[in-house]
C-alpha cells in the first residue's frame, strides 16, 4: 500500500455548464491550468459533463447514461495520464438497463481506473428528483476509500455530505482525505436570507467532517443558472463557493459564487497523525453504546 506524502498539492475545479462541446473545452482548460500549477490531485464537480437534468422526471434523460469504463472515463483517463495527476470525476452510470447510478470515478496518475464510488444517499426534493434516475450504491462495499498512488481517497457525492456517518466510515476505513463532488444551489424564489442560511449550512456540515475526523475536505460545486428542462419551475441557481479545508476545519481556499475557478492548496496530510494524538476522538468513541445508530427511529418508551 502506498504511503501518502506529508503534503499533497490538490486542485478543486469549479465551472459553469455550457454546450457539450463548450463544457469539454472548459474542463480541459481548467484541468490543464491545475496541472500546470502542480496539482497532484484534481477534483471535478458532480455530473460535470451535463446540465443538471434531475430538475424534472423524464425518461429521455436516461439516454445520457453510459457504462464504466466508457467515454467519460476514457477522456478523464487521457487527461490524467497526460498530466500525470489523479483526477476524480463524475459519471451518470448505466450499470444495466433499468439500473443507473450517480458514480464518482477515480483515475490514477497513469490513467488507470483506480476505483468507483456509487452515491449512497439519493435525494428527492423539489428540483432535485434524483430518486427517479439513480439507484443507491450497494451497501457492500459501501463507504470504502479508493487507493491511488497519492493515498487513499474517501470519495463521497453531494447528498452524502450531510451524513456524518458516511464521513466517519470513510475515515475509519483509512481515508487520507474526503472529497465531495457536488451540484447544489437555490431557487430564484428563495429570499436572500434563506439563500445565505442554505449555503452556510452546506459549508458548515462539510467543515465539521474535517474537524471530527482530522482529515482535509475538498468540495467541488458548479455555478450559474440552469433552467428547468420541463419549464415547470424557474430553475436552479448553482451557488459555486467550492472550497478546501484543512484537518482542523481551517479554510485553505474558497471560490466565489459566479466564476470558473481552479482552487489550489497544499494539504497538510501529516497533521492527521498529530491531531489524532492530541485530540483522540477515535480513541474515545463509545462504540459499545452506538447500536441504535443502525435504527431508522428510536421509539420512545411509554409507561402505562
Amino acid at each position: 500500500m502506498a504511503t501518502p506524502p506529508n503534503t499533497l498539492k490538490a486542485a478543486v475545479i469549479q465551472h459553469h455548464i455550457d454546450t457539450p462541446e463548450g463544457t469539454q473545452k472548459r474542463l480541459e482548460h481548467l484541468i490543464t491550468q491545475a496541472a500546470q500549477q502542480g496539482a497532484e490531485l484534481i477534483l471535478l464537480p458532480e455530473l460535470h459533463d451535463h446540465p443538471y437534468f434531475c430538475q424534472t422526471e423524464e425518461t429521455r434523460f436516461f439516454d445520457l447514461a453510459e457504462p464504466i469504463p466508457g467515454p467519460t472515463t476514457q477522456q478523464l483517463s487521457n487527461w490524467a495520464k497526460l498530466h500525470k495527476t489523479v483526477i476524480v470525476g463524475s459519471v451518470f452510470e448505466k450499470r444495466m438497463t433499468g439500473v443507473y447510478h450517480n458514480t464518482a470515478v477515480v483515475l490514477d496518475a497513469d490513467g488507470r481506473l483506480a476505483g468507483t464510488y456509487r452515491k449512497m444517499h439519493i435525494p428527492d426534493d423539489p428540483n432535485f428528483y434524483e430518486k427517479f434516475y439513480f439507484t443507491p450504491g450497494d451497501a457492500n462495499p459501501g463507504f470504502q476509500p479508493i487507493q491511488t498512488r497519492i493515498g487513499r481517497l474517501g470519495v463521497l457525492v453531494c447528498w452524502d455530505q450531510w451524513y456524518p456517518e458516511a464521513a466517519r466510515l470513510m475515515a475509519l476505513a483509512g481515508a487520507d482525505l474526503l472529497l465531495y463532488p457536488t451540484a447544489i444551489g437555490w431557487t430564484p424564489e428563495d429570499t436572500d436570507d434563506e439563500k445565505q442560511r442554505q449555503q452556510h449550512a452546506w459549508q458548515t456540515i462539510q467543515v465539521s467532517h474535517a474537524i471530527a475526523n482530522h482529515v482535509p475536505v475538498l468540495s467541488a460545486n458548479r455555478w450559474g443558472h440552469e433552467p428547468d428542462p420541463s419549464s415547470n419551475t424557474s430553475g436552479i441557481d448553482f451557488w459555486g463557493h467550492s472550497f478546501i479545508t484543512g484537518p482542523q476545519g481551517n479554510l485553505l481556499a474558497k471560490a466565489t459564487a459566479q466564476e470558473d475557478h481552479v482552487l489550489m492548496s497544499e494539504l497538510p496530510l501529516n497533521q492527521t497523525t498529530e491531531l489524532r494524538q492530541i485530540w483522540p476522538f477515535f480513541r474515545d468513541r463509545r462504540i459499545d453504546a452506538y447500536d441504535h445508530l443502525t435504527k431508522r427511529v428510536i421509539e420512545p418508551k411509554i409507561s402505562l
